[in-house]
């Protein structure tokens, strides 16, 4: 609550028409500092002195230590399931950590705001990876800083009056991008708003090795890196190391604090309690040779001479239903569960001993968290390419694309070499980063503390873009 009362017109100092000058008359004083409150959240709070001075000579007395909700966007796009799982994990860390001291907001700015081709990467996207060397090209011709930068600035020309529509109407104190096409032009349209030095700008990068250039942006406050092999791309490609922090691909908190036991989780998702477990994923939309791969491990796993099975399998379908439907229906020689869309997999994977999977960095993660020794099968050339060594280099895995092949790997750490996979099982968990999502959030929080109190910012139209582009 503010009251005001008479005062002499006074000159501001130097230093106070800086502070007007970068953050404008808010309520804000010329001198802030911050502490953090470790009782349940970690918050900002601002002293600061009791008055300054409006036009009209008077002095508005403001309550100290006011605060006000910061609205976090956080940019992505439905381009693969991992995005939006990032975004996600982000948005839920901060109300764990922090509860209602951000309002934090997933939005496709560019599907809700924009026209073709940004409104339709989705689409766009599935075509080519179904039609992989399509997509291939498509990664590494517009690699060169040259040709995206002018792609880029083309679509600016057309759409940041869209995108900054979108901005406006959300009204960010901070914009995390999850998606490498997300940081020119929202970082563009802060600039023609002059707003640069108010809003914070970070990137949260999701690809594990490989990444597009794109990914890196020297205007932005904070590029948070999943691994060193991409740290080192950022400084390659001229980010400053005081930008950069390795700290994992965040995965949601609801995975990452699980506590789990094999031998109840197993109880509760009715499987064999003794049988060493294989989880055989096909990814959300049931892609790549799961059938096949499927079948080979109903032969791999059953012990012929003796008769019986030495594993079982679990194998989740996704959203492929006539892919679930085919696998239900066929004759199993050893235990065998088909699940569909699972929005658990903490406990199928807390329940299983290896996993199958393609170069997903999502699905990788989740592995290693888990201790899980990954049997990579497939990738998508490009962002993913670099997922493999990743996993091999570090010993927490290998790669085949032959599902014979994984059928005899997968049967053996069942019954011979039960030390190698008990060995990369550790090597799984020496790379895995549980903590990461919340390492971001709160290395975020600490951005927003430096920055000091968060005024009102002044969205508004900008009247011309096409000069500022550069």
């Amino acid at each position: 609550m503010a009251m005001k009362v008479a005062s002499p017109k006074k000159v501001a100092s130097i230093t106070e028409k800086v502070w007007q000058r970068v953050y404008g008359n808010y309520g804000s004083s010329s001198s802030s500092q911050y502490h953090h409150n470790h009782h349940h959240q970690r918050r900002c709070s601002y002293e600061s002195d009791d008055e300054y001075e409006e036009d009209d000579g008077t002095i508005q007395l403001m309550q100290m230590g006011a605060e006000r909700t910061k609205n976090v966007l956080i940019l992505m796009s439905d381009t693969g399931g991992g995005h939006r799982a990032s975004a996600e994990a982000i948005r839920d860390a901060f109300r764990i950590e922090f509860g209602d001291e951000y309002t934090v907001i997933v939005k496709d700015v560019w599907k809700e705001y924009t026209g073709w081709p940004l409104n339709d990467m989705e689409r766009s996207y599935k075509f080519m990876v179904k039609h992989v060397q399509l997509w291939k090209v498509a990664f590494h011709s517009t690699s060169p800083r040259w040709i995206h930068s002018c792609y880029l600035a083309a679509i600016a020309a057309y759409y940041a009056k869209e995108v900054e529509a979108g901005l406006m109407e959300y009204k960010p104190d901070i914009i995390i991008s999850v998606h490498p096409l997300m940081q020119h032009i929202p970082l563009w349209v802060l600039k023609w708003q002059g707003l640069q030095k108010k809003v914070i700008f970070v990137t949260v990068i999701t690809d594990l090795n490989t990444c597009h250039p794109t990914w890196f942006h020297p205007g932005v406050n904070r590029c948070y890196c999943p691994s060193k092999e991409v740290a080192k791309r950022a400084l390659d490609d001229g980010l400053e190391k005081s930008q950069i922090q390795v700290f994992g691909l965040p995965i949601r908190p609801s995975f990452v604090r699980a506590v789990l036991c094999k031998d109840d989780l197993r109880k509760e998702l009715e499987m064999d309690p003794d049988l060493p477990t294989v989880l055989l994923m096909g990814g959300g939309e049931g892609m790549g040779p799961v059938k096949k791969t499927a079948k080979a491990l109903g032969e791999s796993l059953y012990d012929k001479d003796q008769e019986k099975p030495i594993g079982q399998l679990i194998i989740i379908c996704g959203r492929n239903k006539n892919l679930a439907s085919t696998l239900e229906s066929e004759e199993w020689k050893i235990p065998v569960k088909v699940r569909g869309f699972e929005t658990q997999m903490e406990k199928w994977m807390g329940a299983c001993d290896c996993i199958i999977t393609k170069a997903g960095p999502g699905t990788i993660a989740e592995a290693l968290i888990r201790g899980l020794p990954v049997v990579l099968n497939d990738y998508i050339p490009g962002q993913e390419k670099g997922n493999v060594p990743y996993v091999v280099d570090n010993g927490a895995g290998v790669f085949t694309r032959s599902p014979k092949e994984t059928a005899r790997i997968v049967a053996e750490w069942f019954r011979t070499k039960t030390d190698e996979l008990k060995r990369m099982s550790e090597n799984a968990l020496k790379l895995a980063q549980p903590e990461a999502v919340f390492d971001i959030v709160k290395d975020i929080h600490d951005l927003a503390c430096q920055r000091g109190p968060l005024a009102n910012i002044p969205y508004v139209f900008t009247s011309s873009f096409t000069s500022l582009i550069e």
